[in-house]
């Protein structure tokens, strides 16, 4: 399997202390949490992993020749979304 890493998800993977092998076992692993089906050049999706120590959520898409795109890596803000860091707390 190969995993290509945008700029961006390297610098906050950098920034966040997550590893690539954190990211890579999200990708692998995880549980898809959204899709987004139009992003362009290809669809893109919303992954959620508890790792040893933290939960993080990784953005990918999957190229025509299966590979694993990296678009962006956080750990979920509390702030933002519920306790099971699958949905987002509703704005009032």
């Amino acid at each position: 399997m190969n995993f290509i890493y945008r700029l961006h998800a390297i610098e906050r993977m950098f920034e966040r202390d997550i590893s690539e092998i954190e990211v890579k076992d999200a990708v692998l692993n995880g549980t898809t949490i959204e899709e987004y089906a139009d992003d362009k050049p290809y669809p893109s999706f919303l992954c959620l992993k508890h790792t040893d120590n933290k939960v993080i959520h990784v953005v990918y898409a999957v190229d025509k020749d299966n590979s694993f795109i990296v678009i962006t890596v956080y750990e979920p803000d509390p702030a933002i979304w519920n306790d099971d860091f699958k949905t987002k707390r509703n704005k009032q």
